[in-house]
């Protein structure tokens, strides 16, 4: 086993690698840019290095860097994470060549499995099934059309290189071949510095199911199962859980021995990762290897028992893998939420900010891998994955059940995430049923916002916790009582009705405590006439979260008080509450719910990035829908489009200008 190791990596990922490490006896060492020098993971590490500044192509992705920090601080091997450089042959032989361990596959692997059109190929030689489909690169649109005639419509075109879901275009008609190919080649060229786009047959509402494979330098190859990787926003995976809803025993088998298979015609070694599409005919077909370690990497850890970090390390140091296929165990069910900063009613624009508050969840079952912590910078030089919350349970419904509960609970303040949507997906019945796709966000979601009215009975309990909430701090206020609410009424309101309206974005609900609550004791709290007993807790004058056990279970709330309207989120729905006492009844119906200003004569930025290009000017006219400026944010490109019809009035903004979020960048006059 190797003394000391780098990681050339950051956040979440760095701070797992770390962990493991620790666990082992083995030293680390963090590399570091100038937006990361609070960053935790550089605090956790026994020694850190600053290699830049903070964009990735002047530290994170600079290889002499790297290995210079390596070789500075005695280390002996190199552990990539995933991202950055994680998948670079290039990188991958400087640190061989550099005399360290690279803690993955060799660099000729990495290189071959790295481009889409030779794995495929490679693929097909071993025997693995492939998705139909014009495998050269394309010449031009002409070769374009005739592969799709041959394949049939509709078609993907796909990068040979790089990953995420960059350059993809779906094609249904041959008329938008010409402009899909040329806006494929343009966003392939800026994310890898390459243009090479080839053809296959687009399969429909797929599912993207991937096999995680072990392989040591000793010839022993096996897997540890499947990952259900369908739910997907912009071709980037949101949840995903292990064993998969709809892969049998038998196929299992199946898809485990191809994946085996490819990984052994390849001459691979260490822990990788062979994924598939499958069809509703439950016919699957290689789509791509990944030659490291995936991000979704705990739901596997957590239902065999394996730590797949010492796994990589004992085969980089080159140990025999400890067990046959016959000696791994699968055991219940898995399913992790990615935690991301940005907004998902906005298109899922990413967000930056200064991390003002944060409590993980905690409890049985549950498994948190975090990168920030109160105080963090988000910024937009990097990723906006914050955090990874994983959840076991006994069964798929359980595991799913525990899942939303930690959400519930989980905290964070001073920057947006997407905390309410991941957990608004998981409460879908058809989630809970495991009808799923690589569409199933776009079918149930129109961006961020879900198409589908929240359910009655998440609404009616979010109303409950916030009239506790309003009658305990009312009450505390009228008899001046202390923040810390032990004992709230007394004796002489035990026996009072307490009625009040709630109302929340149009809906309007009665409740009802019958009697006055009091800490560690049951209240019936009516609910539009249901009855429900309430465990009531100890209140904090203040407190953002509550824990409530309502009819025998419990369920958490996180709140933020705005002014006077109270914001509640739970189950994945976040609404502003408002209730009033029987005084107030006759007034509510004047009594305006709050409501966002509308500017329609600026453009708005819609986050914070960098001005990529400009593309309108002063007096130009414009039309509703059309990109007026391309921003680059956390590795993306957007582009913003007008709110109007009408004519430049002026531009705010540059090329290459960083801007912020909600800062106006053009102004038209409205015709």
């Amino acid at each position: 086993m190797f003394d000391k190791i780098l990681i050339a990596n950051r956040g979440e990922i760095a701070i797992r690698i770390i962990r493991t490490c620790n666990r082992l006896g083995v030293a680390t060492v963090a590399v570091y840019s100038d937006a990361d020098s609070r960053s935790l993971h550089r605090h956790l590490a026994d020694e850190s290095v600053h290699i830049g500044a903070s964009p990735s192509q002047q530290s994170y992705l600079v290889i002499e860097k790297i290995i210079n920090a390596a070789k500075a601080t005695g280390c002996q091997a190199v552990h990539p994470g995933y991202g950055f450089l994680s998948e670079n042959p290039r990188f991958a032989e400087a640190v061989q060549e550099a005399g360290l361990t690279f803690i993955g596959p060799p660099a000729k692997v990495v290189e071959i499995m790295g481009d889409k059109i030779t794995s495929k190929e490679l693929a097909k030689k071993a025997g693995v099934p492939v998705i139909p489909g014009h495998i050269e690169a394309l010449k031009d649109v002409e070769e374009a059309l005739q592969a799709a005639e041959a394949v049939g419509y509709p078609i993907l075109l796909k990068p040979a290189a790089g990953g995420g879901g960059k350059g993809m275009r779906i094609v249904r008609t041959p008329e938008n071949m010409s402009a899909a190919l040329a806006a494929s080649r343009q966003e392939t060229q800026k994310a890898f510095n390459d243009t090479r786009i080839f053809v296959e047959r687009y399969i429909e509402q797929p599912r993207h199911i991937e096999v995680q494979i072990v392989a040591d330098i000793h010839g022993n190859i096996v897997h540890l199962g499947e990952r259900e990787c369908s739910i997907q926003r912009r071709y980037q995976k949101v949840i995903e859980e292990s064993p998969s809803p709809a892969v049998s025993p038998d196929l299992r088998r199946r898809m485990g021995q191809a994946a085996c298979d490819l990984a052994r015609y390849a001459g691979y070694v260490n822990v990788g990762t062979v994924e598939f599409v499958m069809d509703n005919q439950h016919n699957f077909y290689f789509l791509e290897m990944n030659t490291r370690l995936q991000v979704e990497h705990p739901v596997t850890e957590m239902i065999t028992g394996l730590d797949l970090v010492e796994l990589q390390l004992r085969i980089a140091a080159g140990e025999a893998l400890p067990f046959a296929q016959s000696g791994i165990n699968f055991s219940g069910w898995a399913i992790e939420a990615r935690i991301c900063a940005e907004e998902p009613e906005r298109g899922f624009t990413p967000a930056t900010g200064m991390v003002t508050r944060y409590a993980a969840p905690r409890g049985q079952g549950i498994r948190v891998d975090s990168g920030i912590n109160i105080g963090g910078k988000v910024d937009v030089f990097y990723d906006s994955m914050l955090a990874k919350v994983i959840s076991y349970g006994k069964t798929r419904e359980d595991a799913r059940r525990i899942l939303i509960e930690a959400l519930n609970g989980y905290h964070i303040e001073g920057v947006a995430t997407n905390i309410d949507f991941v957990t608004r997906v998981l409460c879908l019945p058809e989630f809970a049923e495991g009808s799923l796709s690589t569409g199933f966000v776009e079918q149930h979601f129109d961006g961020g916002t879900s198409k589908r009215s929240p359910a009655l009975r998440h609404l009616q309990l979010s109303a409950l916790a916030a009239t506790l909430i309003y009658h305990t701090r009312t009450v505390a206020v009228r008899e001046s009582l202390r923040p810390m609410i032990s004992n709230i009424g007394g004796k002489r309101e035990a026996d009072r009705m307490h009625p009040y309206m709630v109302r929340c974005q149009g809906d309007v609900f009665e409740v009802v405590l019958e009697g006055t609550p009091v800490s560690g004791r049951l209240c019936t709290i009516q609910v539009d006439g249901t009855r429900h007993e309430v465990e009531i807790p100890t209140f904090e004058f203040f407190r953002r979260r509550l824990k409530l056990n309502i009819n025998g279970q419990d369920y958490r709330f996180r709140i933020r008080f705005d002014e006077s309207f109270m914001f509640m989120s739970f189950n994945g729905i976040s609404r502003l509450f408002e209730v009033y006492t029987p005084k107030e009844w006759a007034l509510m119906q004047y009594m305006p719910e709050k409501a966002d200003v509308v500017l329609n004569n600026i453009l708005l930025c819609p986050m914070p990035g960098l001005v990529v290009d400009v593309l309108a000017q002063k007096g130009e006219r414009v039309h509703r829908g059309q990109n007026l400026v391309i921003l680059e944010s956390m590795k993306m490109e957007s582009g913003v489009a007008s709110p109007v019809d009408g004519v430049v009035a002026d531009v705010l903004v540059q090329k290459g200008q960083a801007v912020g979020a909600d800062e106006v960048l053009m102004s038209f006059e409205i015709e």
